[in-house]
């Protein structure tokens, strides 16, 4: 049986199977949570079918996996932009997306934390966004994305003593599909905003999986609370998206 089991909602694509087919093969077991199949498979791999924009759906899912399985890691990748200018943006924009991305994790952490709490470890992470610094037309993305560092820090906080730690990674423009449902792919924006970057490019599933499995690390235990921006150098200055 693996020593680790990392639940990684939005594991079905993109950043989150990227990190999920690595934890596996570094030894993890891993629960992905997504509304659709995977569209990948491995013997490590298990899938939970939950649309996390469902508060008692997600309470359901979140318990049955407590119950089977004995969840360490816990890797809140989901989310969606709702892109809409100020005038156009709505209370319940704020009101999904902060279920998506502040309240489902909450419950889903309320679900694991017994065990962790049992072990003396735990690694709490989350997908957050350069857009928290603030990016036009992403008012409700860019306050709950803000959010969670806020709730990162606190819950950093109250479980330090019990050997969890909680961090956020903080991606830019990244070549997924959230990022191509607001650029289009291969198109001549995308192009000129790698050009603004200070790196020069877009980043990849890659680069943030990168991050990732360093906060994973059951070696990396002095580091929690912490923000790391993976975005290309887009949070040292302005960037126009």
């Amino acid at each position: 049986m693996s020593k680790y089991t990392a639940v990684i909602t939005g594991g079905s694509k993109g950043i989150g199977a990227d990190l999920g087919q690595r934890l596996i093969a570094r030894g993890y077991t891993v629960v992905s949570l997504s509304r659709g199949a995977p569209e990948w498979s491995d013997p490590g791999l298990h899938h939970v079918e939950v649309d996390l924009l469902d508060a008692s759906a997600t309470a359901q899912a979140a318990a049955e996996i407590a119950a089977n399985h004995d969840v360490t890691h816990l890797v809140n990748n989901a989310g969606m932009i709702w892109p809409n200018l100020l005038e156009e943006a709505t209370p319940e924009d704020l009101a999904g997306l902060t279920q998506l991305h502040l309240a489902a994790p909450l419950t889903l952490l309320q679900a694991f934390l017994p065990a962790m709490k049992a072990k003396g470890f735990g690694r709490v992470l989350f997908n957050g966004s350069r857009a928290a610094l603030g990016v036009p037309t992403r008012t409700a993305y860019s306050a709950t994305k803000a959010g969670i560092i806020g709730m990162a820090r606190t819950w950093a906080l109250e479980l330090a003593g019990h050997g969890i730690t909680v961090n956020v990674v903080s991606p830019g423009p990244v070549q997924t599909d959230n990022f191509w449902g607001i650029i289009p792919k291969s198109s001549d924006r995308e192009a000129e905003l790698a050009k603004r970057i200070p790196v020069g490019r877009l980043g990849t599933v890659r680069d943030i999986s990168n991050a990732f499995l360093f906060f994973c690390d059951p070696e990396n235990g002095f580091v929690t609370g912490q923000t790391l921006y993976v975005c290309g150098g887009g949070s040292v200055g302005a960037m126009s998206l």
